[in-house]
């Protein structure tokens, strides 16, 4: 079946040359601030938050091991940024320092990883009378190839096309034996000019009988956060129509637009139909086109700096910058297409191919190199495999097996596919619907369950704040006058509005609930260094709670696989209940001084660092979601060492200064959240918040918190800040 979607002009290389360039003039401006940030702040802040935070939850870490990593010097003799326990340098470290241009070392996996990758990619290869074209292909899944609209304009040329796979050099120098399939657009074909992409069945089994599903697939994903502005990315491709190479790590991602991404290199650029890959060796772009050099007068010029012409081929053009097709607006475009029968059936197995948890699949597959030919091109000799050792020709053949370990990534937060969806698809992919969900990764991931992921981290970040001062005055002086530049002070409402208004626009970085990665290791320390609890003033190391927090999330993780065993199909009522009673029977050493139970547990509330506190699990449950209260006789009462309790009443015995600042801030920052039924805090006891942030004042260990979290999330405690803004705020009007 074919489907072509058509746009008013027909678009060749030129004219999609014509168009990126047009593109790239029109953001200059963007550009410059892109590169000014990104030489001034680096990587994290060069993207908007959203992006950036995807790209470090699909490197596993989070936006606190990140700015982490980024203020501790190198170490030098190993480049790298923590001079850390061997045990607590992971994969994600790596990972998340090869990413920051912290460290140029890389797990030798990476190797092996392109390696695989570069098998799914061949040279098309297109025949009519008096000419021959080139242009570069890759496998998407068991039968599908995807190239440019310019390279494969029409099922026609199809018709006429193969593609080669083992156009290459073997490790000895010598080529391989290609290995040529016939295209088959007859089965599928769908092309779209203006996104620059086809996507053509190929023959199962090559002319030799070798089967398709030898050389793999690269799995499209349109998972958010593959790669972002400042990343370094790598391209396989055969320029020219030349055996297969490869660009590695010279491209440097400078602009995302709604549909493209522009990436500059000093030397290697991109051929037509390249995939476009970031280090996870996972495919981020289709490369398509790109920006020139021209003279004067406007003309394009070739790399000897003579005028280019079309009869040079694209290999020859001085290129500036290129582009490439993003990768998530193909495959929203892709659904687009009304397709029925097999070739719907091909689409949807396109779109599984993409759920995989791997960057490549590739099943074992010996590679042939070419030991001979009979009109002497190549000489004949051994092959040497990837291990170092020879093999000696055996019916003029040599083979290798390449060992396969790759890395992977969890992103529970990611959209997955639809798969095989009809009719007229939105221009973007939608949000993924709220639902309940299992406790986050269940799976072992580099031979590490996700507790004990979740601690190597933990001890990462602790390792990474020990050298840190505890509260830099002066800078957070400046911090704090640049934050609430522009507010006035003399309407209370008007004060109130701008705050919340501030307070939103600026809490860029929103953690999910994590408390043992970023609250134990550094936001919550006393001066002392010790977490206290809030409300017993009880001390702890950071790594007893870590230790703690990690057997819990093991424990949960351990009762949630044993309920999902004996529980048939359970329904969302049934999964919910299971949660809170996992989390209820196995709590964490932290607590929300405004009750999950107040807002349905849901982000950004739950993982707000400004109203989380260190806390036992006796004091925890002990407080359970009862609003705060002031008691006549609290002093003369007989109570636990975490407070008092009565019937719908709670008055702790420490930290009533935090707790109350943090709950001010929640009003400011989640206004109408707070007191909306009659079990939570209730407006009349706004005046008991003010006197006990009146009567316990902001001392050091708050002002580091407030610092602390400021650089996490983007966002301050102004009460923290401006104590005496508390008398004047119309706090009030923050309750429904």
């Amino acid at each position: 079946m074919t489907v072509e979607q058509l746009s008013r002009t027909d678009k060749g290389f030129i004219e999609q040359m014509e168009d990126a360039s047009r593109r790239y003039a029109a953001r200059a401006a963007e550009r410059d601030g892109h590169r000014e940030a990104l030489e001034r702040h680096g990587i994290l802040f060069a993207d908007t938050p959203e992006r950036v935070n995807s790209r470090l939850s699909r490197l596993g870490v989070d936006w606190a091991m990140a700015t982490a990593v980024e203020r501790t010097p190198g170490t030098a003799t190993t480049g790298t940024s923590l001079n850390l326990d061997r045990e607590l340098v992971s994969t994600d470290l790596l990972a998340l320092e090869r990413f920051m241009g912290r460290n140029d070392l890389i797990g030798i996996d990476y190797l092996e990883g392109g390696s695989l990758a570069a098998r799914s990619v061949g040279r098309i290869t297109v025949r009519s009378p008096g000419s021959v074209l080139h242009g570069t292909g890759f496998l998407v899944s068991p039968s599908l190839l995807i190239t440019n609209n310019h390279v494969l304009g029409s099922a026609e040329e199809a018709t006429a096309g193969v593609v080669e796979f083992n156009l290459q050099a073997g490790t000895d120098g010598r080529p391989l034996v290609p290995v040529v399939f016939q295209l088959d657009p007859q089965s599928f074909f769908v092309t779209h000019r203006d996104l620059d992409f086809t996507v053509v069945a190929v023959s199962g089994r090559s002319r030799d009988g070798e089967p398709l599903t030898s050389f793999g697939r690269l799995p499209l994903k349109e998972a958010r956060g593959k790669a972002v502005i400042g990343e370094l990315v790598n391209i396989i491709q055969h320029p020219n129509g030349e055996p297969k190479q490869l660009a590695l790590r010279d491209n440097q991602i400078v602009d995302v637009l709604d549909d493209h991404l522009h990436y500059s290199a000093d030397t290697a650029h991109g051929s037509s139909g390249a995939p476009v890959f970031n280090d996870q060796w996972e495919v981020v772009a289709l490369h398509h086109s790109g920006v020139p050099r021209r003279d004067l007068d406007g003309n394009v010029l070739a790399v000897d700096g003579t005028l280019w012409q079309p009869s040079m081929g694209e290999h020859r053009v001085d290129w500036k910058a290129n582009e490439g097709v993003r990768i998530s607006r193909i495959l929203g475009t892709i659904q687009q297409f009304p397709l029925s029968g097999a070739a719907a059936a091909l689409r949807a197995e396109l779109f599984a191919a993409g759920s995989s948890l791997h960057a490549v699949e590739v099943p074992p597959s010996p590679a042939t190199v070419l030991t001979g030919r009979t009109n002497g091109s190549a000489p004949q000799g051994p092959a040497t495999d990837h291990g170092g050792q020879q093999h000696h020709a055996t019916a003029g053949t040599i083979s290798w097996s390449i060992p396969l370990h790759i890395s992977v990534g969890l992103d529970p937060a990611a959209p997955q596919p639809q798969v095989a969806v009809f009719g007229t698809a939105p221009a973007r992919p939608a949000a993924t619907p709220s639902h309940v969900g299992a406790p986050a990764g269940t799976g072992s991931i580099d031979g590490r369950s996700p507790a004990e992921r979740d601690l190597a981290a933990a001890l990462l970040n602790l390792a990474a704040s020990s050298t840190l001062p505890y509260y830099d005055q002066a800078g957070d002086q400046a911090a704090r006058e640049a934050y609430y530049a522009g507010i006035g002070v003399d309407d209370p409402t008007a004060l109130r509005l701008a705050l919340t208004q501030r307070l939103e626009s600026t809490h860029e970085h929103r953690p999910a609930y994590k408390p043992m990665r970023m609250l134990y290791p550094w936001v919550d320390l006393h001066p002392d260094k010790l977490l206290h609890g809030i409300y017993s003033g009880n001390s702890f190391t950071p790594q007893e709670l870590m230790e703690a927090d990690a057997a819990a999330e093991a424990a949960r993780i351990g009762r949630w696989q044993e309920f999902m065993l004996h529980e048939s199909a359970p329904g969302p009522e049934a999964i919910e209940a299971e949660l809170d009673l996992l989390e209820a029977s196995l709590p964490f050493n932290c607590e929300h001084v405004v009750p999950q139970s107040w807002f349905a547990k849901k982000e950004p509330m739950r993982g707000d660092l400004h109203h989380l506190f260190a806390c036992e699990p006796p004091c925890n449950s002990f407080r359970g979601n009862i609003p705060y209260f002031d008691f006549p006789d609290f002093e003369e009462a007989v109570m636990q060492s975490c407070g008092r309790r009565e019937t719908g009443k709670f008055e702790p015995s420490k930290g009533k200064g935090p707790a109350a600042r943090a709950t001010l801030y929640f009003l400011l920052r989640y206004p109408g959240r707070i007191g909306d039924e009659a079990r939570e805090l209730q407006r009349g006891a706004l005046q008991m918040l003010l006197n006990w942030h009146r009567d316990h004042p902001v001392d050091l260990y708050e002002q580091h918190r407030n610092a602390a979290i400021a650089e996490i999330q983007g966002n301050r405690n102004p009460l923290i800040d401006h104590p005496e803004w508390a008398e004047r705020i119309d706090f009030a009007g923050a309750w429904p």
